[in-house]
């Protein structure tokens, strides 16, 4: 597998769970159905956590590294509103758009302290499974990429700890070495300084054989929409359910709260690793998922490059 195969791997996870966590915000679908294979009718819309996550995944096949006035640009340029993009966002998109520089836009935000949403964490995956095996590389880029439109510490580092798990559970895949849950954690935490995410990932680490809710409960389901209510959730899942993309999304449905961006954060890091196959992104939710724009690939059918085979 190359890197790029990795990338869009992640990139399929992060847009699945996003696109069918989004059906669970409205009313008529319960995760009962769900685990008795009753999925919610196609098409699955995503939203803006694949909209962003595209214009990464495109400037790494482009150009392979972050480029922040470009990428700005990008965002800029692909910004539909009609995505579910927050209000700090969409704004800061359109100044973008009408020729404000990104630096003045992202830093004068919430009266000058910048973002602490989770916006920059949910797009972020498939940039670090880009960097498998290289998770220093992943957590410098990953903070490239939030600075455009996020620049509390917060948000920033909320992203790092989401490049730096798709690096190493991109590894774990080539590898063949699956990381127990604390192991994962305490990799991440090695590339944090003290902040509310780093302590949210910490208690998580103390939380890793309670249930759903209770993680839940104890670390935020993203329903506050910032990082230190999102990521720290959002790792414990991908931690405890590495092996299986069905089960880490089911998690986050389960738990509420802002499930289109939970999921496509577990999604991104899960996809990484499971690829597709029996435990990994099902062909039938690739199928249900609003096509990606500008996808150059065929169709990933079923077992390509997973774990299983």
């Amino acid at each position: 597998m190359t890197m790029l195969d990795l990338c869009y791997d992640s990139l399929d996870g992060l847009s699945a769970g996003d696109a069918l966590g989004a059906r669970f915000l409205v009313s008529g679908h319960d995760l009962p159905d769900l685990l008795d294979g009753r999925l919610p009718a196609a098409p699955w819309p995503w939203t803006d956590d694949t909209e962003m996550a595209c214009s990464i995944v495109d400037e790494l096949r482009l150009h392979t590294d972050i480029d922040q006035d470009r990428l700005a640009a990008r965002f800029a340029e692909q910004f539909d509103p009609y995505r579910g993009y927050g209000g700090g966002t969409a704004v800061l998109l359109r100044q973008i758009r009408e020729g404000v520089g990104w630096r003045e836009a992202a830093g004068a935000a919430f009266g000058g302290r910048g973002s602490m949403g989770n916006g920059a964490a949910m797009r972020v995956a498939p940039l670090g499974a880009f960097h498998a095996g290289d998770s220093r590389t992943a957590a410098l880029e990953a903070m490239r990429s939030a600075e455009v439109t996020h620049t509390h510490p917060d948000a920033i580092l909320g992203a790092v700890a989401v490049a730096v798990a798709a690096a190493e559970a991109g590894w774990a895949r080539l590898t063949h070495h699956r990381p127990e849950p604390d192991e994962l954690l305490d990799v991440v935490l090695a590339h944090l300084i003290d902040c509310r995410v780093r302590s949210g990932i910490v208690r998580a680490g103390r939380l890793l054989g309670a249930s759903v809710a209770e993680a839940a409960y104890e670390l935020g389901n993203g329903a506050l929409i910032l990082a230190h209510d999102t990521v720290p959730f959002a790792l414990w899942v991908a931690a405890t359910r590495l092996a299986d993309y069905r089960a880490a999304i089911h998690a986050c449905i389960e738990a509420g709260g802002d499930v289109d961006t939970t999921s496509a954060i577990v999604g991104g890091i899960v996809g990484a690793y499971t690829g597709t196959g029996p435990n990994g992104i099902p062909a039938a939710w690739l199928r249900r998922r609003e096509p990606l724009p500008g996808d150059p690939r065929p169709f990933p059918g079923p077992g390509r490059g997973s774990v299983d085979g």
